[in-house]
């Protein structure tokens, strides 16, 4: 029975993979996946690993001396990969969907939070207080909403939106054909827009795409969802843009320095980033621990796509889910070899 090395483990991933793996021994460890700790898979061919492992050149380079060929991201993320150093030696599979609707939905639940202020009043009413000052909301039917990028989660929270009677605009690199979206420019949508929401993965092009220049073509007020990544949104300009008003407020299940804070139990621990500090201090903002994905549902889909991506490598078929540095390149692509239906090398 083949060995894989299973990194930053929780209770809920081991309880789900145990569920379904029927095939493979898991070396289960806490620690997240780095250069350190990458020797830990000696003896195996397969490491699991998650959004918050570095998984650089150097690890890599541990990695493939000790034997590692393919690295199985359980999330659809794999901006934290470096797939260049990774080429040639260790292949990389994904879950490029688990379920798009426990995302959509929990965006939309940070959303219904804010406006109608549901944390301060759950927090008044444990102290037996039952004032509503302060507590008005807004009606989100005929508001318009900007919604930024329209993939699988994106398509579905516009579905949750229309479904509140909201004006939805759309903008998107790669629009969607034969929909009825009304796509706008950027600029237009950070003009128009009450709600703005996004739905982008994290790239070159898409890193900070919320700062000081963007926020301030964006209306008085605005509200702010980030449930995609955390490194889409400067938290500096955003701390600023709460601060000044223009923000009206914000709900985050990502954070861009989150590496060291999310998925565990700092209770007890002095948190020493400032910006995270001053953000979770303030009352029209909400954090949640990059948990939208957290549903039975998807940690279902994960465990088993996970396994049958694994399940793939070792039969020695094509991987459907294989993501490579020449797939991410447009003009590189087309040479892929995972256009002729093969492995990417």
């Amino acid at each position: 029975m083949k060995t894989i090395a299973f990194y930053d483990t929780k209770p809920y991933d081991e309880y789900y993979f145990n569920k379904y793996n029927k095939n493979y021994n898991i070396k289960y460890f806490d620690i997240k996946l780095n250069k350190d700790t990458a020797i830990l898979a000696s003896g195996c061919e397969v490491v699991v690993a998650f959004v918050n492992d570095k998984i650089d050149a150097e690890t890599i380079k541990v990695l493939d001396k000790v034997g590692v060929k393919l690295i199985a991201m359980r999330c659809a993320g794999y901006n934290n990969v470096d797939v260049k150093a990774a080429w040639g030696k260790i292949h990389i599979v994904r879950v490029p969907s688990y379920s798009p609707y426990a995302v959509a939905e929990h965006a939309m639940a940070l959303l219904l939070a804010l406006n109608r202020k549901i944390h301060k009043a759950y927090n008044r009413v444990r102290d037996f207080n039952f004032s509503l000052n302060g507590l008005t909301g807004f009606d989100m039917h005929g508001k318009t909403i900007g919604v930024i990028g329209t993939g699988r989660i994106g398509k579905i929270f516009i579905n949750i939106a229309r479904g509140f009677g909201m004006n939805v605009l759309a903008y998107d690199v790669f629009p969607a054909k034969d929909s009825d979206y009304n796509y706008v420019t950027l600029d237009e949508l950070y003009r128009e827009s009450d709600i703005i929401s996004l739905h982008v993965p994290l790239t070159e092009e898409s890193q900070y795409m919320i700062n000081s220049e963007s926020i301030s073509k964006m209306k008085d007020g605005v509200i702010l969802i980030n449930v995609s990544r955390g490194g889409l949104v400067n938290s500096a300009d955003l701390i600023e843009g709460l601060k000044s008003g223009k923000i009206g407020a914000a709900g985050l299940d990502v954070y861009d320095e989150e590496d060291n804070l999310f998925f565990e139990d700092l209770s007890t621990s002095i948190i020493k980033d400032d910006k995270f500090r001053i953000l979770s201090s303030m009352h029209n903002v909400i954090v949640t621990s990059h948990q939208a994905f957290l549903t039975d549902e998807a940690l279902t889909n994960i465990a088993t796509t996970t396994l049958n991506n694994i399940d793939e490598f070792f039969n020695n078929g094509p991987l459907v889910n294989e993501i490579c540095y020449m797939c991410k390149d447009k003009e590189k692509a087309i040479s892929c070899r995972k256009n002729r239906e093969e492995r990417c090398f």
